[in-house]
């Protein structure tokens, strides 16, 4: 006899989410988390009051106004914005490409003369009809300069590999802006919810049954028969053990540092490092994410690095062959009587938060009638 209407496989987002809205309906539900907490890759260790983001950056924005509506009534967001920057070559650069940037790289200070730079450099590779990898397609789009700045190196460290070797749909346009603004994104809403986002998961768990350090493949048959329904959001093709191959993904490796001689390392919560020979991607420093005025700075130095048991898969690898494999697995997971999936492992995408909250809410609709 079944003691749950859901089993969800998985604390994060997602899976937050939907236990939240099982609940409101009536439902009974059990979530089962392999990590000691919540909250999957959003989730928050406090260091010296410092809220930090354990697995990277991870910054709210959106356009939806029912997703950011949603997350309000769970927190109160701050009014932070996101303005990285790029350090190449000991200089550092504004992001997105806007006219800081530009004037940055040419000392160019009109719009007109950015885009003559800019036409200029990609008038050498227009004879490029079909870019054979990311390298011609970025230089097509961008010209030298920005390529070699600011795309190159990074690019390359991300996905452990030469650009020339990587497919060209990675970087299938670049976003210029011929203005003076460093805000990162175009969303209409954008913040960091008060007191980190365990407040976000917190919220949405409360009331639900949660066992952490519990994983579902160390005793998948007791756990496939204690409820109605189970919803998965660890990898599917783990589910299927690996039955049609293995997906593949990057991971990441990061490196927190506790600096109680400072008080600000950076002065801003993100810096890329687009030079080849620096082998990490960015520098976090925390405390900017929330305005923090602590004594000391929590700053964690991100490494790109390849996947393997035991790694947290970050990035899928959306090339022609894992698209075909995915689609094989989503067809064996649409048979699957009682068991659903999703998240971003379950559906083997990279979804932003906005993006994760949306789906989740238009499962329940159409599974909590």
């Amino acid at each position: 006899m079944t003691k749950y209407d859901y089993l969800i496989v998985g604390a994060g987002l997602f899976g937050a989410v939907f236990a939240c809205e099982a609940r409101k309906a009536g439902k009974k539900c059990l979530v089962i988390e392999k990590r000691p907490h919540t909250g999957g890759n959003i989730y928050c260790e406090n260091i010296a009051g410092i809220n930090v983001h354990k697995y990277g950056a991870h910054i709210f924005h959106t356009d939806n106004r029912e997703v950011w509506d949603y997350v309000n009534s769970l927190a109160t967001f701050n009014r932070f914005t996101n303005c990285p920057m790029a350090s190449f070559g000991g200089k550092l650069y504004n992001l997105p490409f806007n006219m800081n940037t530009f004037y940055a790289l040419w000392g160019v200070t009109t719009p007109a003369e950015a885009r003559a730079k800019l036409d200029g450099q990609r008038a050498e590779y227009s004879h490029i009809a079909e870019p054979a990898n990311l390298e011609e397609q970025a230089l097509k789009l961008c010209g030298t300069d920005i390529y070699r700045t600011l795309i190159k190196g990074y690019t390359e460290k991300q996905w452990g590999r030469p650009a020339s070797e990587l497919p060209a749909f990675i970087i299938r346009r670049v976003p210029f802006r011929f203005t003076f603004d460093n805000n990162y994104f175009n969303d209409a809403f954008q913040g960091i919810p008060e007191g980190g986002y365990n407040v976000i998961i917190d919220r949405l768990l409360e009331g639900t049954e949660v066992l952490l350090g519990t994983d579902y493949f160390d005793n998948r048959e007791k756990w496939d028969g204690i409820a109605e329904t189970t919803l998965f959001t660890g990898p599917v093709d783990r589910y299927f053990d690996y039955r049609l191959g293995h997906l593949e993904y990057r991971s990441l490796r990061f490196e927190t540092r506790h600096l109680t001689d400072t008080s600000d390392f950076q002065g801003v919560a993100v810096v890329n490092y687009t030079d080849r020979d620096v082998p990490y991607t960015r520098v976090i420093e925390h405390k900017h994410f929330e305005f923090g005025t602590q004594p000391t700075t929590v700053v964690t130095y991100e490494y790109p690095d390849d996947f393997a048991p035991g790694k947290e898969p970050y990035y899928p690898v959306n090339d022609r062959r894992n698209t075909e494999m995915y689609e094989r697995y989503r067809t064996l997971a649409e048979e699957k009587k009682n068991v659903i999936f999703g998240g971003r492992l379950g559906g083997y995408v990279y979804a932003d938060m906005d993006d994760t909250i949306a789906a989740a809410l238009d499962l329940c609709r159409k599974k909590l009638k």
